[in-house]
C-alpha cells in the first residue's frame, strides 16, 4: 500500500533531474529545485491541499469503478444490457477479491487503491500543517481541516464499503508492506475523531467548491448514522443513542444555511460548461471538474457515459452529442417505477429522459427529423391501452396493432414506443425483454447527461459531480428521528417535518407545465460538432401525460405530505407490502430508504445505504432481476482484493493462505 500522489511524483521527478545535474564539472548550484521541503512552506502545503482534493473527490469520476460499487446490486438499477461490470450487480462467482481491471471491467482493487491513495495525501497534509510555523489561517485552520475532513470521507467510504481496514494516519515515506485490520469500531471512532476536529478549524463559506464546516457536520452526521445503523449491532450500543441524539443539531445547522432548490428540477438544469445549476444554496460539496484538459487530467468526468441506454439503434434514430454516448451500463429497475407518485411527484419525470427526437439522418416520411422519435411511457398495472411492450413497425408486422400517435405533439406516428405494463399486465418485468446488445433500452437517469463534450465519441465530462445537498441531510435527520423513536426517544412522527420538507419540495407548483423536461444534453456547444446529417435527439418534453393519462393541467399537484405514521403513501405501502415488512420501526425505515431512492437515485449512495441497514438482500432479491438469485448476507461488505493481500506481509513473510482468510472478509 504504498501511496504515492501526483505531488509526489513530481517531487521525486524534480529531484532526481537535480541529482543528475549536480556534478562536478559544472561547478554550479542549482536553486530552482524543489525538495520536499517545499511542501513544508505556505505555498506547498496549499499546493498539497490542491492536489488531495483531485484525488479525493474528482479522481473517482473517471472511470467505472465508482458507479459500480455504489449503484450496482440495488434495488434501483442492474444490467443495462452491457454486463461489462457485471459481477458488481449479480453477486454470482465471478464476484470474489481477484476481479481483475480488464477491458471495460473495474478491477475489485480499484477503489481500494484509490481511497488509501486519498488518504496518504490527507496524512501529508495534516503533518505539513501540524508542523509548519505558519501563523495563517490558511495553513493552521482551512488547509489542516481539509486535511482531516479528507482522511475521514476516505475512511467512511472504506469502512462502509468493508468492514474493518487498516487505520493508517501518518505520511508513508517508505516501503511498508505490514499491516493489519483496525475493527470497524476502531475505524468510526477515527472518522468522528477527523470530522469533529474538521469541524472546528473549517470556514463556513466557499461551498459547493471548498470543504466548508457545513460539509463536515453533513459528513459527521453521516458518521453517526452509520456507526448507529444495523451493520453495527454488535457493537454500538453504548454509543446509539448519543450518536442519533447528535444527528439533529448538525442537520439542523446545515439546514439553516443551504435552503432547498425551490424546484426540484433546477439541480440539473445544466446549461453549458461552469452551469449556473452548479453554485445553487442547496448544494454542500461538490466534485468540480471545467473544460481545462489540464485539471481534468484527461477525461474528466465520464460518469455520463454508463446510464444512457441505447437510443441510437432505434428506428430512425442515431447517436448524437445531446444524446450522449450510451455505454448503458445501468438500467432502471422496476422499483424505480414503483416507488413514485407518477402523478403528483415530479422528481421521476425530472430524473429520466423519457422521450428523444427522431434525428436520424434519413427520416422515413410523413415523420420528419425533430418529430419525438422514441418514447417510453411509464404508465401503472393493469393498463389495457398498448398491446406490447415494445411497438414499432417491425413488431406489430402482421397483426392488427398500430404505431403509437404523438397525440400531445404533431399526431404523427412514433417510430418506437416502449410500455412498462403493456396489455392489462399487472407484474413487473416487460421492458426488461429487450434488454439485449441490440435493444438496450429504457428510460436513462438523467442526472448525469453530459451534451458539452468536444466530439460525439468524446468520453471527456464538464459537469461537476454533486457529493453532498441538503436534500440528504433532512433526509439523515429524518432517519435518526425515527431510530431515536425505536430507542424511545420521541415519536416516528417526529421524522415527518425533515421528510415533508423534502416531499413537498417535490410537488408540482401552479402553473408548472408537468410534460417540460430539460437535461444536461441540451448543452451542444456548435451544431458543427454533430455528424453531418444528424439532428439533435434532446426533445424538450416527458411522457407524464401519456404515461399518466390524465387530462392537462396546470394545477398545483396533490400533497405529498405524510401526517399519519401509520398509513404510509401507496407506493411505499405497495413495497412494504412485497418486502414483507412489518412493525412500527421496520415500516418506517422503509419509507425513508424509499424517499432516499425518490430523491437520490443514481447520486452513488445507495448500495451503502442498504448495506449498512442490512435490507440489502431483500430489496435485491425483489428488486433486482440478476442479482437476486445470488445475493447472500455476505455481500454487506466487499471482499478485501488480492491484489492487497498477495502483497502484504506478517513478520517479514509473504501471508499464508490461512492468513489470508483471516485478514478476507467472511464468506469470500
Amino acid at each position: 500500500m504504498k501511496n504515492i500522489s501526483l505531488n509526489k511524483l513530481m517531487v521525486i521527478a524534480t529531484l532526481v533531474f537535480a541529482s543528475s545535474c549536480n556534478k562536478d564539472f559544472l561547478k554550479e548550484t542549482l536553486t530552482t529545485a524543489r525538495s520536499t521541503d517545499f511542501y513544508k512552506t505556505d505555498a506547498g502545503i496549499q499546493q498539497l491541499a490542491v492536489g488531495a482534493y483531485y484525488q479525493v473527490f474528482n479522481a473517482p469520476f473517471n472511470g467505472e469503478w465508482n458507479y459500480a460499487s455504489t449503484n450496482y446490486g440495488t434495488d434501483e438499477f442492474h444490467i443495462g444490457g452491457d454486463p461489462s461490470n457485471s459481477q458488481w450487480n449479480n453477486y454470482d462467482a465471478t464476484y470474489n477479491s481477484a476481479i481483475a481491471t480488464s477491458g471495460n471491467t473495474a478491477g475489485n482493487n480499484l477503489q481500494w487503491d484509490a481511497l488509501y491513495t486519498g488518504i496518504g495525501d490527507a496524512n501529508l497534509l495534516i503533518e505539513n500543517c501540524t508542523n509548519s510555523t505558519s501563523t495563517s489561517a490558511a495553513i493552521k485552520s482551512t488547509a489542516l481541516g481539509e486535511g482531516y475532513f479528507m482522511r475521514a470521507y476516505n475512511y467512511l467510504r472504506l469502512v462502509s464499503q468493508y468492514g474493518g481496514v487498516p487505520l493508517q494516519l501518518t505520511p508513508v515515506s517508505t516501503v511498508q508492506v505490514e499491516f493489519t485490520r483496525a475493527t470497524p469500531k476502531e475505524v468510526c471512532a477515527q472518522i468522528i475523531s477527523d470530522l469533529t476536529n474538521a469541524l472546528k478549524l473549517l470556514p463556513t463559506t466557499g461551498s459547493p467548491y471548498r470543504i466548508t464546516q457545513d460539509a463536515a457536520a453533513h459528513y459527521l452526521a453521516k458518521a453517526y448514522l452509520f456507526r448507529a445503523s444495523e451493520i453495527n449491532n454488535a457493537w454500538n450500543t453504548d454509543t446509539k443513542v448519543a450518536d442519533l441524539t447528535a444527528i439533529g443539531p448538525l442537520c439542523d445547522q446545515v439546514i439553516a444555511r443551504h435552503p432547498l432548490a425551490s424546484n426540484f428540477g433546477s439541480l440539473w438544469n445544466y446549461t453549458a460548461i461552469n452551469s449556473a445549476n452548479e453554485t445553487l444554496p442547496e448544494l454542500i460539496l461538490s466534485a468540480q471538474f471545467t473544460n481545462d484538459v489540464n485539471t481534468n487530467l484527461g477525461n474528466g468526468n465520464t460518469q455520463h457515459l454508463y446510464f444512457v441506454s441505447r437510443y441510437d439503434v432505434q428506428d430512425q434514430m442515431a447517436r448524437d452529442l445531446t444524446g450522449d454516448r450510451p455505454f448503458s451500463r445501468l438500467a432502471t429497475t422496476y422499483f424505480i417505477y414503483r416507488a413514485y407518485d407518477l402523478v403528483n411527484d415530479s422528481r421521476f419525470w425530472k430524473s429520466f429522459r423519457t422521450k428523444s427526437a427522431l434525428n436520424g439522418a434519413t427520416p422515413v416520411a410523413p415523420n420528419v427529423k425533430g418529430d419525438l422519435g422514441l418514447m417510453f411511457v411509464i404508465n401503472q398495472p393493469g393498463d389495457t391501452r398498448f398491446p406490447l411492450s415494445k411497438i414499432t413497425t417491425s413488431t406489430i408486422r402482421n397483426t392488427s396493432f398500430s404505431l403509437v400517435k404523438d397525440v400531445n405533439g404533431t399526431g404523427r406516428n412514433i417510430p418506437t414506443t416502449y410500455v412498462a405494463y403493456p396489455a392489462g399486465r399487472t407484474t413487473d418485468g416487460a421492458l426488461n425483454t429487450d434488454l439485449t446488445t441490440a435493444g438496450q433500452s429504457f428510460p436513462s437517469l438523467s442526472k448525469h447527461i453530459d451534451g458539452s463534450r468536444k466530439a460525439l465519441n468524446d468520453v471527456v465530462g464538464h459537469r461537476d459531480f454533486n457529493l453532498a445537498r441538503s436534500a440528504e441531510t433532512y433526509l439523515i435527520a429524518a432517519e435518526a428521528k425515527i431510530r431515536l423513536a425505536q430507542a424511545g426517544q420521541g415519536s416516528y412522527a417526529d421524522a415527518l417535518p425533515y421528510i415533508n420538507a423534502v416531499r413537498t419540495r417535490a410537488q408540482y407548483s401552479n402553473g408548472e407545465n408537468r410534460s417540460l423536461y430539460y437535461d444536461g444534453g441540451n448543452t451542444l456547444q456548435s451544431a458543427s460538432l454533430q455528424t453531418p446529417g444528424v439532428g439533435n435527439s434532446f426533445f424538450p418534453a416527458n411522457s407524464y401525460y401519456e404515461s399518466n393519462n390524465i387530462p392537462v393541467t396546470t394545477a398545483a399537484s396533490a400533497s405529498l405530505a405524510v401526517t399519519n405514521t401509520a398509513t404510509l403513501p401507496p407506493q411505499d405501502e405497495y413495497i412494504i407490502n412485497a418486502l414483507g415488512v412489518s412493525g412500527a420501526y421496520d415500516r418506517m425505515l422503509c419509507f425513508v430508504l424509499n424517499e432516499r431512492s425518490r430523491e437520490l437515485c443514481g447520486e452513488y449512495k445507495r448500495w451503502e445505504d442498504l448495506a449498512r441497514t442490512q435490507t440489502l438482500v431483500k430489496r435485491v432479491q425483489t428488486f433486482n432481476l440478476e442479482g437476486g438469485p445470488n445475493v447472500k448476507p455476505l455481500h454487506v461488505l466487499r471482499p478485501i482484493p488480492q491484489t492487497f493481500l498477495d502483497g502484504i506481509q506478517a513478520a517479514g513473510l509473504a501471508l499464508t493462505s490461512s492468513q489470508k482468510q483471516t485478514m478476507q472478509n467472511p464468506g469470500y
